[in-house]
């Protein structure tokens, strides 16, 4: 291995600590659309009927996995990336690092709240509660629109306590909705909300929270952060193997972390260093260098561990890893072309999606929850016609983002 240059590098650890970004990474935002556009796809893909296996998630049981299985974990990967951007901003603009882990505790625990929502909408019981659930989905995305969209910087500017007054009709409106709710459990009992599902945003929300609590705790020592993510992936292999299994007789919100994810998001996070900080070398060549040995690390970690199985739904870390080197080969691809080659014209279409992902992701789950949008979605198809159904679905998501995007229409967490 080529020694690192003094001209190029002062110490890893300290260029760590001074990580400066003056603008969006055009990768980034790439990497953030075209996984959001996928997720769209293949989750409307899962209605479909007569599809080859691999067009669907591997079965639990079985050591494997498809490209829908490595979709979630881009997304958590690309989440990672971002952490060092966002406190960067942040810090430069004078914020302390409690002001910052503060926003960074209010963020996650959004996700987690947007997660729980999705998860137990389709759950209200109308006898209970007094709504419907239909009803009580579209009043919950209108407050989750007042209250995140109020909320967003690109908002638009008006009145100041205008904006304070519609933030908090979105919360008013969200927190009336959580005292009515009542499901039917599935021993007959009528309950509040089931904390079993923390649904996607959720569980992005935990591994947020744990990656950017330790990224804050370590920015300064980039061992201390590799050994973080060697850390995750060491109890998520114990974890695979059955030592903590005595923890399932607690409920889920004892235990909100998964090591397995937050390896993923850690391992992001790390890849942003190497690649984007330069916090191993400024050229590209360099980069590049350092990002592909990252690489064979990742995945030379997946195999010594595939014997504890290859499995999406299992968590295993195989699957964590052998996803973590993926997505790092394919940063190192988009850094190269948009932010090294700056070739981004062929990537317009994601644009709106990459800088406007919780409001096209939340799109979907609206079209989910009504039954004349619903229609639109490739359920009940089957073969070739559903693909393009589902396809046309994502499209149509893409479009509908854009155009809201272009009215300053966004929802931030």
């Amino acid at each position: 291995m080529p020694s690192m240059n003094t001209g190029e590098t002062t110490s890893a650890n300290s260029r760590v600590s001074s990580f400066e970004v003056t603008g969006r990474i055009a990768s980034i935002d790439i990497f953030r659309g075209l996984t959001v556009l996928i997720m769209v796809f293949v989750d409307n893909l899962d209605f479909v009927k007569g599809l080859p296996w691999w067009t669907y998630h591997m079965p639990r049981q079985a050591n494997g996995m498809t490209y829908v299985d490595m979709v979630f974990p881009a997304f958590l990967f690309v989440m990672g990336m971002s952490i060092p951007l966002a406190i960067a901003r942040r810090m430069a603009e004078g914020d302390s690092r409690g002001k910052i882990w503060r926003h960074l505790v209010g963020r996650s625990l959004s996700l987690v709240t947007l997660g729980l929502f999705i998860a137990n909408g389709p759950q209200v019981d109308r006898q209970h509660a007094g709504i419907s659930a239909v009803s009580w989905d579209l009043l919950g995305f209108a407050g989750i629109a007042l209250f995140w969209g109020a909320s967003s910087s690109s908002a638009p500017q008006v009145h100041k306590p205008l904006r304070r007054v519609v933030k908090y009709l979105g919360l008013l409106l969200l927190v009336v909705l959580a005292i009515v709710f009542r499901r039917t459990s599935q021993d007959g009992h009528v309950a509040w909300f089931d904390f079993s599902d923390w649904e996607i945003l959720g569980l992005l929300g935990w591994a947020y929270l744990l990656a950017g609590s330790l990224y804050l705790l370590f920015q300064k020592n980039f061992a201390a952060l590799a050994a973080a993510l060697v850390a995750l992936s060491a109890l998520n292999a114990l974890s695979a193997a059955g030592w903590f299994d005595w923890l399932k007789r607690f409920p889920a919100y004892v235990q909100p972390f998964e090591a397995g994810l937050s390896s993923i998001t850690m391992a992001g996070l790390i890849a942003s260093l190497i690649l984007v900080g330069g916090v191993l070398g400024n050229r590209f060549r360099t980069k590049s260098f350092w990002a592909l040995i990252y690489t064979a690390v990742l995945a030379g970690a997946a195999w010594m561990l595939t014997p504890l199985g290859v499995s999406k739904l299992r968590d295993t870390p195989a699957w964590c890893l052998y996803c973590a080197a993926a997505n790092t080969l394919l940063l190192v691809f988009l850094y190269w072309v948009a932010d090294i080659k700056h070739w981004t014209s062929w990537a317009a279409f994601v644009k709106p999606v990459g800088s406007n992902a919780l409001l096209a992701y939340m799109l979907a789950y609206v079209a989910y929850f009504i039954p004349l949008i619903f229609r639109l979605t490739a359920d009940g198809t089957s073969g070739w016609y559903g693909v393009m159904r589902s396809l046309l679905f994502a499209v149509l998501v893409l479009a509908v983002t854009a155009v809201l995007t272009h009215f300053k229409c966004e929802l931030q967490v």
